[in-house]
């Protein structure tokens, strides 16, 4: 794990803010070189700080794909083998660790209100999740992803 700098920071909400945001436009708004802008993203996506870039849609061009929140309590000792197995279950898109009465927080999405069923299903039935409670969601009010 490297340690990020200001400089780091910085290159890292300009890029979260527009992930096409070209070398020499970062450059100048953070009043470096182009090639000493090129070597610090080069770090940071070689040392695995930067993961990937992605694309999100406007909201008129987005699916009307159905979502939920599966909120799983996972038996003693059992967190790394239910993890692995829901890394494997489609339509998982994040799996968040959460202090509480719960465990997970695992968010999964879906085309039809069907097929959300089989992957809530299939999180159900993993060995070593003691309950879950879900809740589909309906709408959202504020969103402060990157795009």
């Amino acid at each position: 794990m490297i340690k990020l700098s200001e400089q780091d920071h910085a290159m890292i909400e300009l890029l979260k803010r527009s992930a096409r945001m070209s070398v020499s436009d970062m450059a100048k708004a953070l009043g470096v070189s182009r090639s000493t802008a090129q070597k610090r993203l080069e770090r940071l996506e070689t040392a695995g700080v930067i993961e990937s870039y992605s694309c999100i849609l406007a909201a008129p061009y987005q699916r009307d794909w159905v979502s939920a929140h599966i909120l799983v309590r996972v038996a003693a000792k059992q967190m790394d083998a239910v993890v692995d197995r829901l890394n494997h279950v489609k339509g998982i898109e994040e799996v968040h660790s959460v202090s509480g009465e719960f465990d997970l927080i695992v968010v999964v999405s879906a085309p039809s209100v069907t097929t959300l069923e089989v992957s809530i299903d299939e999180v159900i039935a993993i060995e070593g999740v003691e309950r879950t409670t879900t809740s589909v969601i309906l709408s959202t009010r504020i969103s402060r992803k990157a795009g």
